[in-house]
Formats: C-alpha cells, sequence, structure tokens
C-alpha cells in the first residue's frame, strides 16, 4: 500500500518531466564539455524521438529514467506497489517499444546510445562513453574538469 495520499501522488505523477529532465541536462552539460555542442533536441521525426541527437552524424542518444524504462539496476529493478495492474504492463510496453524504435534507428543507418539515469552517477565514466560513441579522445586532465 502507498504511504501518502492518493492526490499527493498524482501531483508527484503530474510534476514529472518527460524531457529536459536533470540526467538529460547532465548529458548536455557533458557534451558540451568534450567539445560537442551542435546537436537537437528531441527530433520528431525520427524513431522514437530521441533526447538528443547528431543529424550529420546520424548519431542519436536516448537518456532513460531507470524506474520508468525499467532498467536492471537498483533503481530500475523496484516495482510499484500502487497499481502495480497498471504500471507493470505500462513498464513492459515501454521497454518494447524502446527496443523497437532502437531497431527502427539502426535499420536506418543511425548509431544509437542509450544512457540511463543511473549511469549519472559516474560522471567520469559517461564522459568516456560519450566521447567514445561520438568517435573522440579525452584527455586525462578534462575527465577531472566537471
Amino acid at each position: 500500500m502507498d504511504r501518502i495520499s492518493t492526490e499527493r501522488r498524482s501531483a508527484n505523477m503530474r510534476a514529472i518531466r518527460s524531457s529536459n529532465t536533470k540526467p538529460e541536462i547532465l548529458v548536455r552539460v557533458l557534451l558540451r564539455e568534450i567539445g560537442f555542442p551542435g546537436y537537437r533536441l528531441h527530433k520528431r521525426n525520427l524513431p522514437g524521438k530521441p533526447d538528443i541527437v547528431f543529424v550529420g552524424r546520424k548519431k542519436a542518444i536516448f537518456v532513460h529514467g531507470c524506474f520508468w524504462h525499467g532498467h536492471d539496476c537498483a533503481v530500475g529493478i523496484r516495482r510499484p506497489t500502487t497499481r502495480p495492474e497498471y504500471w507493470l504492463p505500462k513498464i513492459s510496453g515501454n521497454q518494447e517499444r524502446d527496443a523497437r524504435k532502437v531497431r527502427e534507428l539502426c535499420a536506418a543507418g543511425w548509431d544509437v546510445l542509450t544512457i540511463w539515469e543511473c549511469q549519472t552517477r559516474d560522471l567520469a565514466g559517461l564522459k568516456m562513453q560519450l566521447a567514445s560513441f561520438l568517435g573522440v579522445t579525452v584527455s586525462a586532465q578534462s575527465m577531472t574538469e566537471f
């Protein structure tokens, strides 16, 4: 059973953003730090509406919340106790849709990277992953500049 009232839970759920989230903004800051400021946001004409898109490079980045997209980590593995009959199929559907959209992008010749919310806890590792995905090397000194 939920520890807070239905009204409060509804207010909390309404406040959750689907774009320009903290993890997404953090990824954008890291991209600028490694020298990649020229990206597009939430391209509606691409499958899945990727969060960050490098059109000329045909590279797309999704930044997923662990809970909402069912990531296999400490946050994502938690299952809702309130209305599980609604939430479990919803999260499962999100996972299926995510996989389908990645396949569609790859079939169209795009490289796709999924960043999970939990990965934003390791900024140096995330910066290296982004640099590798974009085909650049990052100096050891720039790894400490956050």
